[in-house]
């Protein structure tokens, strides 16, 4: 006599969320992934990829100069992959390596204090991401027929950057000033130059303002200081939720981002970009909303939740200023 077939076994919800943001690299993961691979993607941190590769499309608007040929779309994808997954895995790569004790008490999940991966081995994952990186802005270079090596050297300069953000002796992340603005002209400025060199010239205007963007970018950085403040005081870092409290700090961060895109709609009506403009505006107003709904009631425990409802807008906000910098043929 046959035994009866066995019910089937249910996967618990909350264990398969906590598997998918281990995989993406956010706040909340849980332990236990043995595949050498995913590890490794997620030292990665897929979930910040997202803004480097907008940024690129941010770019190649304002060059004005961008057309819908297959040849533009491979540049493109090609600069994203550069910007996102190769030289934004690098720069996650080398942060991990860099914080491991930080990460040790405020995430001991993550791959390296976890033992998951060894010290070699994530070594070898960030020397061989910027080498490709870099290999990959050359030969953008060389598709582009640029004379001087623009998105080579914005390459070497932004994982440069990286390197100092993370890595001693200056480690700029231990300042909260300093440390967010590097991070948010990462985020911002740096694949929008190149996207913009890719296709058009990169000029000074651009270069302002979109140093000017990153401000509000500093803001968006900020965020992601509420979930290791005591590590970071523990450690000494002086992150704005450790030097200005927790509620100041939320406050600090919301203003930076609201005000500086406000300043990039004003200066868009400068340049008669009204409707752009207007657009730019109307997309900070539910930011706003969500701001006072999650982020400045709770920002400890509301942070994913205010940049999964709010940063939509921002990243909108920029392909509208890269659309109105290209249609006024900066």
């Amino acid at each position: 006599m046959s035994n009866p077939p066995s019910p089937p076994t249910s996967v618990n919800p909350d264990d398969r969320n906590a598997k998918t943001r281990q995989m993406l690299g956010m706040k909340g993961a849980a332990p236990g992934e043995s595949s050498i691979w995913k590890i490794r993607l997620q030292l990665m941190k897929p979930i910040t990829w997202i803004p480097l590769i907008w940024g690129v499309v941010c770019g190649a608007a304002s060059s004005g100069e961008y057309s819908w040929t297959l040849e533009n779309v491979l540049k493109a994808a090609t600069c994203m992959l550069m910007s996102g997954p190769l030289l934004t895995g690098y720069t996650q790569t080398i942060n991990d390596f860099y914080d491991r004790e930080i990460d040790a008490i405020n995430e001991p999940y993550r791959p390296i204090p976890s033992g998951a991966i060894s010290i070699p081995q994530v070594v070898t994952q960030f020397v061989v991401l910027l080498l490709g990186g870099i290999g990959i802005a050359y030969t953008l270079d060389q598709w582009a027929g640029h004379d001087f090596p623009i998105i080579t050297s914005l390459s070497l300069g932004g994982s440069f950057l990286a390197f100092i953000y993370s890595a001693p002796p200056l480690k700029l992340k231990q300042n909260g000033w300093l440390g967010n603005y590097a991070l948010g002209a990462s985020y911002i400025s740096l694949p929008w130059w190149a996207g913009h060199a890719l296709f058009g010239q990169l000029n000074w205007t651009i270069v302002v303002l979109t140093l000017f963007y990153s401000l509000a970018g500093l803001g968006i950085a900020v965020v992601n200081d509420f979930k290791s403040v005591e590590g970071d005081r523990q450690l000494g870092l002086k992150s704005l939720p450790v030097m200005f409290g927790i509620d100041k700090a939320a406050l600090i961060c919301v203003l930076m981002i609201d005000i500086f895109q406000l300043g990039i709609a004003g200066y868009l009506v400068s340049i008669h970009q009204n409707l752009y403009a207007a657009i730019l505006v109307l997309l900070v107003i539910p930011q706003i909303t969500f701001q006072d709904m999650y982020f400045l009631r709770n920002p400890l425990e509301n942070d994913v939740k205010y940049q999964a409802s709010a940063q939509p807008f921002l990243v909108l906000g920029m392909l509208v200023a890269g659309l109105a910098l290209g249609h006024s043929a900066i």
